[in-house]
């Protein structure tokens, strides 16, 4: 898994490349503790190039989005893979982390 940040106006963009699953999810678990713990951001993860996600990815889905929630930051996720998208809603994370076709999108949230 590879994992790239960026900046476009008020957003921290975190990209991730490979799979997130239980392998390396504590991989992004420790990249968020030191690099988002109180965002001064709004956060969206890129997902265009995420291959997989399993139930531990989701986890650190859910902690990303209510540490954004506490410093009341926007979270979602952006350009995610239909196979994915479809994970998130039959998990139902849809319905409190938006999914959006693209930045500029985010950005009109």
């Amino acid at each position: 898994m590879l994992i790239n940040t960026s900046q476009k106006e008020n957003l921290q963009i975190v990209s991730i490349e490979g799979r997130l699953d239980s392998l390396t999810a504590p991989e992004l678990e420790l990249w968020i503790r030191d690099n988002l713990a109180s965002p001064e951001f709004d956060v969206v993860m890129d997902f265009s190039n995420l291959d997989y996600i399993s139930s531990a990815g989701l986890r650190v889905m859910l902690n990303l989005s209510k540490a954004a929630a506490r410093y009341s930051r926007k979270f979602s996720v952006c350009q995610a893979q239909d196979h994915i998208r479809e994970v998130f809603e039959i998990s139902g994370f849809d319905s409190f982390i938006p999914l959006c076709d693209s930045l500029d999108d985010v950005l009109a949230l």
